[in-house]
């Protein structure tokens, strides 16, 4: 996943609003958004090779989702794959401060991370590269593989659009944020350290490049009565699945 998108507690009737872009490797194995039949109060995609997600939510509405942390220094050999976090917060009952807490207890165990859960009423964020948990304020915001709301400019550009689509067709409006692909201009391209014709490949908000781009686009709304609303977009070549599921969140068992 790089790049979430969500506005907490900013139209009065939706406290959850989540737009994302999943990025990886065109040729990693991976399941599209449902129900898991090993774990069917979870909703989400799946990454066949590390068996976790990058984003997902559960009947009783709890919801996760991650970011990878951009470092092509950091050493990856022996690390465990961060969807296990998603997955691991979702597939269990830990409040969102206590979860983190323990993950941060393991941070040295995974690449660079972000990662945010939590669930209408409260949402958390932490990363790895940082160490420090914080509760997300309400309001609009942006995270891409630096840390929540560094200002690249997909991540502003998408604060931007989100704001902007929350008094239109609000379905419509963030899958047609998340569809841009146009590049940031070459002053506004971050130093990750992956030279500048990638850091110009990587930075729009959906990415089109040689055996990596944007492989999904989601859209998440929670309402006050407890409505979930997920929509995914899954592409493949010229391709394109759209996969949709709405329920009630329930009460924990």
């Amino acid at each position: 996943m790089c790049l979430i998108l969500l506005a907490l507690r900013v139209r009065p009737e939706i406290p959850l609003i989540v737009a994302a872009n999943r990025d990886e490797f065109l040729d990693r194995p991976t399941d599209p958004a449902r129900f898991w039949p090993d774990a069917p109060r979870i909703l989400a995609g799946r990454d066949r090779v590390g068996g976790g997600t990058w984003l997902g939510v559960t009947r009783e509405g709890r919801f996760a989702a991650l970011t990878n942390y951009r470092d092509p220094s950091e050493p990856r050999s022996g690390k465990e794959s961060r969807g296990r976090l998603v997955r691991d917060y979702l597939a269990d009952d830990f409040l969102p401060v206590e979860y983190l807490r323990r993950v941060a207890e393991e941070r040295d165990r995974y690449p660079g991370f972000n990662l945010l859960v939590g669930n209408p009423g409260e949402l958390w964020y932490y990363s790895n590269r940082a160490d420090w948990i914080t509760p997300v304020k309400p309001g609009i915001h942006g995270v891409s593989n630096a840390f929540l709301n560094t200002p690249w400019t997909k991540v502003v550009r998408g604060k931007q659009g989100l704001s902007d689509g929350l008094n239109g067709r609000l379905r419509d409006c963030l899958f047609d944020v998340l569809a841009d692909s146009e590049p940031a201009p070459d002053g506004e391209l971050p130093d990750t350290g992956v030279g500048l014709e990638l850091e110009r490949g990587l930075s729009p908000v959906r990415i089109d490049l040689p055996g990596y781009g944007t492989r999904s686009s989601t859209v998440l709304t929670v309402k006050n009565d407890g409505e979930v609303t997920f929509v995914e977009r899954t592409f493949s070549g010229d391709q394109v699945v759209e996969s949709s599921f709405r329920f009630f969140i329930e009460d924990e068992k």
